[in-house]
């Protein structure tokens, strides 16, 4: 049941009063005397994060005072639908947050908890909010969660089937058609990276396509790197370095879930989205350091490090996606940690061959709060993976530039006239935040559905 229920006229719940410093001595004026000497005794002075419940003169909770950060809209409501006695509530029309909505949303992604494997510890608050907000906010909720659903799932439950059985549902809910190429049919239908990387494990590897929309509309292409657990494979990753790779289907998720907020809005796209889903196993019939792969588009590449897979995986669908002329490419993926070091864990790197869409794509992330942060396809870097036997290799020497150098292996699959955009994205909270629950989380998605139902308004 969603957390965010419709405010009725006559309906009880209980005002939420937002305030902050400036704010707080107006705040306390309209209180009554007792419930101002209650906040002394308790020591509330509106700073961010903290709240004070207020009684009434019989005893019962009357009111919510929540101190907040007035820049960060987002994360004003995320703790409390964990944390407030579980009751409806509404936020009064004194607080400061100016914009509602978003901070409605805050309280909703807040509320999450992953249940799979044990029961929720209680049931979180609820929020009365007017219908039409509901209408715009429950497609994000439902897509961010389905976004840290399939993230925090362990492999055994959310490998390369399983991803491959989230699109399929996905398909039949708005009645798209799928279709998939598993093992060796890869080979047979020219997809020879995506089989190399996941024919290391006892889990077949597939390519999974999902196509939706009408034939006359514009062609959008969603790709979404569906590697379900990365060992690193024969270049094994340390210990600490695998123990999160559970997560590097991430990106998947990702394109997942902007699909079906796509299909849901029915925006008029003819939408193609493609998930390689493999795992990056070690196995006698592993991929091995040096060899050469002649990917579909006809490019050799040698495997300088069987680590770098995901832009493997990626090639070979990027390339099937360019052969449809598609107006825009996006594509997803948890792709390098030299992202994370360049920008830490909450904003992905953005890259795009179009600097009119980039621009366009940072400005609707701005306004979702939801950032990104655009790094440069840095042409001059390609020399880092000259190979001297093949046409490139999947990695270099150096370890500079990991992150620019990914994505400019990857441009080499999109044609120069077809408008590309790329996010590496951490698809991870390290740590639980207001609104940002510990495990999987949406990086990047809100923006690009803000951006994409800009682009192709009715």
């Amino acid at each position: 049941m969603s957390v965010l229920i419709e405010r009725k006229s006559g309906d009880r719940s209980v005002a939420i009063e937002t305030t902050d410093a400036a704010h707080f001595a107006a705040t306390k004026r309209r209180l009554t005397a007792a419930q101002r000497q209650w906040l002394a005794a308790f020591g509330f002075e509106a700073a961010p994060g903290t709240f004070a419940l207020l009684p009434d003169e019989a005893g019962k909770l009357a009111r919510v005072l929540v101190g907040v950060d007035a820049s960060d809209t987002l994360g004003a409501l995320g703790a409390l639908p964990r944390v407030l006695p579980e009751a409806t509530y509404h936020l009064a029309s004194e607080g400061v947050l100016k914009d509602t909505v978003q901070a409605a949303l805050g309280w909703a992604l807040g509320a999450y908890e992953f249940t799979r494997y044990r029961k929720a510890r209680r049931a979180p608050a609820k929020l009365a909010i007017p219908a039409a907000d509901i209408a715009v906010l429950e497609p994000l909720v439902e897509a961010t969660t389905l976004v840290r659903d399939l993230v925090n799932t362990p492999t055994e439950d959310m490998g390369p089937k399983q991803l491959a059985e989230a699109v399929k549902q996905l398909g039949k809910t708005h009645k798209a058609k799928v279709r998939e190429w598993v093992g060796d049919e890869l080979l047979e239908a020219n997809f020879p990276t995506i089989h190399s990387v996941g024919r290391g494990s006892h889990r077949s590897p597939r390519l999974v396509e999902l196509t939706w929309g009408k034939a006359s509309d514009p062609k959008l292409a969603l790709v979404g790197k569906g590697v379900c657990f990365d060992t690193g494979g024969l270049d094994l990753k340390p210990a600490d370095g695998m123990r999160w790779m559970k997560k590097d289907m991430g990106g998947a998720a990702h394109a997942i879930a902007l699909a079906g907020l796509i299909m849901q809005a029915k925006l008029p796209v003819r939408l193609q989205l493609l998930i390689p889903a493999v795992e990056n196993a070690v196995s006698g019939e592993s991929m091995r350091p040096g060899e050469v792969i002649t990917t579909r588009a006809g490019i050799t590449v040698e495997v300088d490090n069987t680590d770098a897979e995901g832009r493997l995986v990626l090639c070979d669908a990027l390339t099937y996606a360019s052969e449809q002329k598609p107006e825009l490419i996006i594509d997803f993926a948890t792709l390098t940690g030299a992202a994370r070091i360049a920008l830490g864990p909450d904003l992905p790197a953005l890259f795009a061959n179009r600097d009119d869409v980039a621009d366009k794509v940072l400005a609707a992330g701005r306004t979702v709060s939801d950032p990104l942060w655009r790094l440069p396809l840095w042409r001059p870097y390609r020399k880092m993976l000259e190979s001297y036997l093949a046409d490139m290799a999947n990695s270099g020497t150096s370890r500079h530039a990991g992150a620019i150098t990914a994505a400019l292996y990857l441009e080499r699959f999109v044609p120069e006239d077809t408008p590309w955009l790329h996010l590496d994205t951490y698809a991870w909270n390290d740590a639980d935040r207001p609104g940002r629950p510990r495990g999987g989380e949406a990086l990047g998605l809100r923006a690009f559905f803000a951006f994409l139902q800009k682009r192709y308004a009715r």
